[in-house]
């Protein structure tokens, strides 16, 4: 147990997060390893490459030095090329060097978050030399090892760990992003209600209201009279949330109902992760 138990849930969802990637590519061989994913651009190695690149900067490890290649054409912002020079590093690993650093990183960082004893508020590394709460650091590492967990499950056809802890951190990530969605990037207009209706392993019911000032708020009530209701299962409102696919591919698990134009809108920016 750490210190504080705010942040024994993040802990919690990250090792059984992160302990279920070690599991799924413990047994991969090398050409599994190259097999595309629903993360854009990324095949399980990068994935893998990735979360050991972020962990091991949250343990203090020093960044690479290394040069991204020019033909690298999806890395067009500062954030891509900062995230794409842990994963280009490895690129040519072969599998057993891959799965030897992956449970390395894993031991050391069960034993610093083991070992915990910062306060929540405490200021640590964030990406791009930025700083961040050590709570919100943990929470976004909970987050991003759950869904880079079903990009793999997915690529490697095992699915599971839909309702693991890692996806209830998850919703409220996700569902903390809904507000600017509706209310900026979709234009809902002002004094407007979206009602949210997930089914499937997480089921939530929420509600973004618009208030006349043009701010959205999200809450657990139901709106009597909303513009646009928007049904799909769990999986699918991870998918669109975390930019896996895009609207049309899913649109038969999706049911709009009320303002179609402000449901394409709602929907044609639903991705919350860059």
């Amino acid at each position: 147990m750490t210190v504080h138990p705010s942040l024994q849930t993040y802990a919690d969802a990250w090792t059984h997060s992160i302990e279920a990637i070690s599991e799924l590519v413990m047994p991969l061989v090398e050409g599994e390893w190259n097999r595309a994913t629903p993360c854009p651009n990324w095949s399980v190695r990068d994935i893998v490459s990735h979360i050991i690149g972020m962990e091991c900067e949250q343990l203090g490890d020093p960044r690479p030095i290394h040069t991204l290649p020019r033909d690298i054409f999806h890395v067009q912002t500062e954030l891509a090329r900062y995230m794409e020079m842990q994963v280009d590093v490895r690129r040519h690993h072969t599998a057993p060097e891959m799965t030897s650093e992956l449970e390395y990183t894993i031991i050391r960082r069960a034993r610093q978050l083991r070992n915990e004893n910062r306060d929540p508020d405490t200021k640590v590394r964030a990406p791009l030399g930025a700083e961040q709460t050590l709570e919100l650091a943990l929470r976004m590492r909970a987050f991003d090892v759950w869904v880079h967990e079903q990009d793999l499950r997915w690529a490697l056809n095992k699915s599971g760990n839909l309702d693991s802890p890692g996806a209830y951190v998850t919703r409220d990530v996700l569902l903390q992003a809904l507000p600017k969605i509706v209310a900026k990037d979709a234009g809902a207009p002002p004094s407007s209600a979206v009602v949210f209706d997930v089914h499937g392993p997480v089921e939530f019911l929420r509600t973004v209201r618009v208030d006349a000032d043009g701010h959205g708020t999200v809450d657990g009530a139901p709106s009597l009279g909303p513009l646009v209701t928007l049904v799909m299962d769990w999986e699918t409102f991870v998918r669109l949330a975390c930019g896996r696919v895009r609207p049309h591919a899913v649109a038969d698990r999706v049911k709009a109902e009320g303002d179609q134009a402000l449901a394409d809108a709602i929907l044609r920016e639903f991705a919350v992760t860059p």
